[in-house]
């Protein structure tokens, strides 16, 4: 039997959205990062529902067959793919069970019980390595326990998980499992960076502005990967001010793309360049613009056309006219003549 979900359950779902927004990883253009993230999510109903992917750097890599009960890999010529999380989806739904205290014919109130687990990779500009762990749980929607790889405890971040903390740390050998895949995920995210990059195509064009004095100047790089990049638009080697960015973006091929543009001087001058580093470069690239405007060549070759049109009507009404003043002279003279014959 179906019962309706209810405003609240909604809300549930909604705030579970919002968990994992702010705990997904934010890139910074400026600063090189990657990372593996495994998602989870149980839902306690009548008949409860599993799911679970594994991405990396918003690639998804893996997810979670129900039918099969496997997981299976989404791109298969990786010769070295992230091992299987530990905690396979029966814990899941057990655990789910266990929160809520109910059994199959009693879970009819919608409950969310949510995992990440994954590790992340920060290179600074100065050359520093940030590297962080975590297993994270939320359940309908709040924070509710995080694992402490260094200590090997639970830490509960609600007073509900209170009871779940004592009986998970005394799961030794499960956390060093969880331990374990931790210290495999950083090292997977180093040996996958190595041999995953592709460098970027940078375009330079420009396009006309409402402002007839003002050209748009846009650098456009894409099919680079990993994500992180910097560019940078330069006049005479110095980076100009009040630039725009699209923010990076994915392409189809689960590279990504990015574009910066600044508006100049229709008279422009000095040397236009685009600046830009990427990590599968070994130096920064710089492509110039080549100071053509395909945009502004057809402005004037519609003025040509439009002032060649006018030309031509101004000919035309001329040779009208023309006609128009022989015909009314003969008309004038076959009238005298006309009259002559008359007389």
């Amino acid at each position: 039997m179906f019962h309706a979900i209810s405003f609240t359950n909604i809300f549930f779902i909604y705030v579970v959205l919002i968990w994992f927004m702010f705990h997904s990883c934010l890139s910074d253009p400026h600063q090189e990062g990657h990372y593996l993230h495994y998602k989870f999510t149980a839902i306690s109903t009548t008949s409860p529902e599993f799911s679970a992917e594994g991405v990396y750097d918003d690639r998804r890599i893996k997810h979670y067959n129900n039918e099969e009960r496997v997981w299976i890999l989404t791109e298969d010529d990786w010769t070295e793919p992230p091992k299987d999380p530990p905690d396979p989806r029966d814990w899941f739904i057990h655990q789910i069970r266990t929160l809520t205290n109910c059994t199959n014919s009693q879970c009819s109130e919608l409950h969310v019980l949510q995992r990440i687990i994954g590790c992340e990779l920060e290179k600074l500009p100065d050359g520093t390595v940030n590297l962080t762990v975590f297993d994270e749980y939320g359940f309908d929607g709040e924070d509710f326990i995080s694992f402490n790889s260094d200590t090997m405890k639970w830490i509960d971040k609600n007073p509900k998980a209170k009871e779940t903390k004592e009986e998970w740390d005394h799961q030794t050998g499960r956390n060093q499992i969880i331990k374990y895949f931790l210290k495999t995920c950083i090292d997977w995210i180093s040996a996958f960076n190595n041999t995953k990059k592709s460098p970027p195509e940078v375009h330079m064009f420009v396009r006309k502005t409402p402002d007839h004095s003002k050209l748009n100047l846009t650098c456009l790089a894409t099919g680079f990967y990993p994500r992180d990049v910097q560019m940078n638009i330069r006049l005479n080697r110095n980076i100009l001010e009040d630039q725009t960015s699209s923010g990076i973006r994915p392409n189809d091929d689960e590279t990504f793309q990015m574009r910066i543009s600044v508006k100049i001087n229709r008279n422009h001058e000095g040397s236009y360049d685009c600046l830009l580093n990427h990590s599968s470069l070994t130096e920064p690239v710089s492509v110039k613009w080549d100071g053509e405007c395909s945009d502004c060549e057809m402005d004037y070759t519609w003025i040509f056309i439009t002032g060649a049109a006018a030309v031509l009507v101004l000919v035309l009404a001329v040779i009208g006219y023309i006609i128009y003043k022989r015909k009314q002279a003969g008309r004038i003279q076959k009238t005298d003549d006309w009259r002559d014959d008359g007389e």
